[in-house]
């Protein structure tokens, strides 16, 4: 059978034995693809399964397909959240688009020089073919993820379009893992090249609502604010809060409550202020977050609101299809802060469903919960010399394919 423009579909199960499991998602979304040959599967698994095993279970089914993916906070698929733990695959196949592959590995030792090797390897293997687009899988519990995304930026240029998601292992924060035909790594970030002749869009918001007056990071060193305004940056929390409140932060992992409360960066090219997760509080005050905030940088207090983050959660997904210049969507593929599934709570379907709205109800949909995002800043892919991408926090991030 001729295959004319991309094929999509997706496939998901869970159970017990990891194996099992892998052969039945596999099979799952073979069958729906209508052809045991995909050229490129995208796997996002629980960590509840061994690994390996069930790698070893999707392989099994399509031996000969590129496979790239990553353990996940949790799953999406076209049905919407997966409620269970489990396996999720999507099977791709078009005659017009090629994929090249690359890992670095050691994020531990040098973030980005471990983002350059992934992308220099994708660079060397597509040869001739004109790269459109790098998919990356970073670990960014061991290293700093906006490192890893500069590293892909210094092999592929300041302005090339990289969109992906920083695995996760189900909010235990232990643990990730990375995924590359039949070998799992971990620490490592895996990138997809894609050449040919398709079409993608980019869409990008997050909806969390600045409170209180911008303030000044005074002093700061990568990823630790020490100063905000002169004084010690846990201030920031202790004036919003008040001072009782703000002591169970020294206690309690400051995570939690950044789910809802993280802080906002003005950024040039961006609509929206860029999201940084605090993680921790030091004894002196200072803010360790999950990427860096430069000194000098103007922050703001964000609040969460499920309302707002279903709204734009829908822009983004209108920008994206937007993008494509009137070809329908034929794959999704979704980098969801795990942020955001838990502001959500038991609602997080609402979010995938206002994406569905603007991308089509039926359009195959694969995505995962993440610890960090990877995309152009407000999406930008179609004027190149301002596509400048970045790490993101808390923030939606969706791809669209199209023939």
């Amino acid at each position: 059978m001729e295959t004319k423009g991309i094929l999509a579909s997706v496939g998901m199960a869970y159970g017990e034995d990891a194996y099992a499991v892998g052969v039945n998602a596999c099979q799952d979304a073979i069958e729906q693809l209508g052809d045991k040959n995909p050229d490129l599967l995208i796997v996002f698994s629980s960590v509840k399964y061994d690994q390996e095993k069930m790698l070893q279970g999707v392989r099994s089914v399509a031996p000969k397909a590129l496979l790239v993916g990553s353990s996940t906070s949790g799953e999406i698929t076209t049905s919407g959240p997966v409620k269970e733990r489990s396996v999720s695959v999507m099977a791709i196949k078009s005659p017009e688009i090629k994929y090249f592959v690359g890992v670095g590995q050691h994020i531990l030792q040098d973030p980005r020089e471990a983002g350059k090797f992934a992308a220099d390897k994708v660079k060397e293997q597509a040869g001739s073919n004109s790269l459109k687009a790098f998919m990356m899988l970073p670990d960014v519990l061991v290293g700093n993820g906006a490192d890893i995304v500069r590293g892909v930026l210094d092999s592929l240029g300041a302005h090339f379009p990289v969109v992906g998601g920083a695995s996760g292992d189900d909010f235990a924060f232990k643990k990730t893992y990375q995924y590359v035909n039949d070998k799992v790594y971990s620490g490592s970030v895996v990138g997809l090249g894609l050449s040919g002749n398709f079409k993608m869009g980019i869409g990008v918001k997050h909806g969390w609502i600045p409170v209180g007056e911008p303030m000044k990071v005074t002093k700061s060193k990568g990823a630790v604010v020490h100063e905000i305004n002169g004084i010690p940056a846990v201030k920031i929390y202790e004036d919003y809060f008040g001072e009782e409140e703000a002591k169970i932060l020294r206690t309690e992992a400051l995570a939690r409550l950044a789910i809802t409360y993280p802080l906002g960066m003005k950024v040039a090219g961006s609509d929206e202020l860029l999201i940084r997760d605090p993680i921790s509080v030091d004894a002196n005050g200072s803010i360790t977050c999950a990427a860096e905030i430069p000194e000098g940088s103007e922050i703001r207090l964000m609040i969460g609101s499920r309302e707002e983050a279903v709204k734009v959660a829908k822009m983004a997904a209108a920008d994206a299809v937007a993008q494509l210049g009137g070809s329908a969507p034929k794959a999704v593929i979704i980098f969801n802060c795990i942020a955001r599934n838990k502001l959500f709570g038991d609602k997080s379907g609402d979010e995938i469903n206002a994406i569905q709205e603007a991308v089509g109800i039926n359009v195959p949909l694969i995505g995962f919960y993440t610890y960090g995002e990877q995309a152009p800043l407000g999406g930008e892919v179609k004027n190149i010399e301002q596509c400048n991408s970045a790490f993101h926090n808390e923030t939606v991030v969706i791809c669209v394919l199209a023939d």
